[in-house]
């Protein structure tokens, strides 16, 4: 009898990921069918350290750099050589940085380094996952090492993209990636998530969430999007292929 290996995928994904961060290609493969290949490059982030290690909260000028030219531009260029049919971008806080219009200039900009692949991004996948549900009023909850001023700009993003924001704040939990659990946020939701609320919007592709997805949107009736949820909704739609077939981790992929 002859083991998987790997090797026989009916479509690849590359994903860009900070070089110290383990959860977007963590959570994607999580969610990803055995036969989907998940790919991830690593870019320099100055807001992380050996081990994953971050301060309680981080700055704003390296979460503005790492959507900018070089690194993560020569970092695409060298996935895209390795035959993946999308790139994802698994970085939510430089959107809410530099904006929807920063955003997409920026995925225009990677997809050329990619020689025409395409490039999706967290926050931009959001939006797009949004529309398809038809939710227009959202609570938005950020990881708790998101400032009020990042969760702000984060607030003014998607309300520019034309959303009621009736709630937004960064989690009230340990600030550290390895100190979240699945559970303690479940509860944080529910506790936080006003009536109001269409659909919840967890940021932040280091944030560990999608393990609460599922009992989430039992809890709230209401769909529950997490950034590397999205971004894998996203990117397999980029690549032409189906997304019905991943359950558990929300309505989003059955839509």
């Amino acid at each position: 009898m002859w083991r998987p290996d790997g090797w026989d995928v009916r479509v690849r994904l590359g994903v860009l990921t900070p070089h110290a961060d383990v959860g977007p290609e963590s959570e994607l493969r999580a969610m990803a069918p055995p036969d989907v290949g998940i790919h991830a490059a690593r870019v320099p982030f100055g807001g992380i350290r050996q081990g994953g290690a971050m301060d309680p909260t981080i700055p704003l000028a390296p979460v503005r750099a790492f959507a900018d030219p070089p690194d993560v531009d020569d970092a695409t260029e060298q996935l895209a050589t390795a035959p993946v049919a999308a790139v994802a971008f698994g970085f939510t806080s430089s959107a809410y940085v530099i904006g929807a219009d920063g955003e997409a200039a920026m995925l225009r900009r990677l997809s050329a380094r990619a020689h025409g692949l395409p490039v999706v991004a967290t926050c931009a996948a959001a939006v797009d996952a949004l529309h398809t549900l038809g939710a227009t009023r959202i609570c938005l909850i950020d990881p708790p090492w998101f400032d009020t001023e990042l969760d702000d700009l984060g607030r003014a993003y998607y309300q520019d993209a034309g959303f009621d924001v009736v709630f937004s704040a960064p989690c009230a939990l340990p600030s550290g990636q390895a100190l979240i659990r699945p559970d303690d946020l479940h509860d944080w939701a529910a506790d936080h998530v006003p009536e109001g609320a269409e659909a919840v919007v967890i940021g932040g592709n280091g944030f560990r969430a999608v393990g609460a997805i599922e009992n989430l949107e039992t809890t709230l009736g209401r769909p529950v999007l997490t950034a590397n949820q999205t971004l894998l909704w996203s990117a397999l739609r980029a690549a032409r292929t189906s997304t019905t077939e991943i359950t558990g981790y929300g309505q989003l992929f059955a839509a």
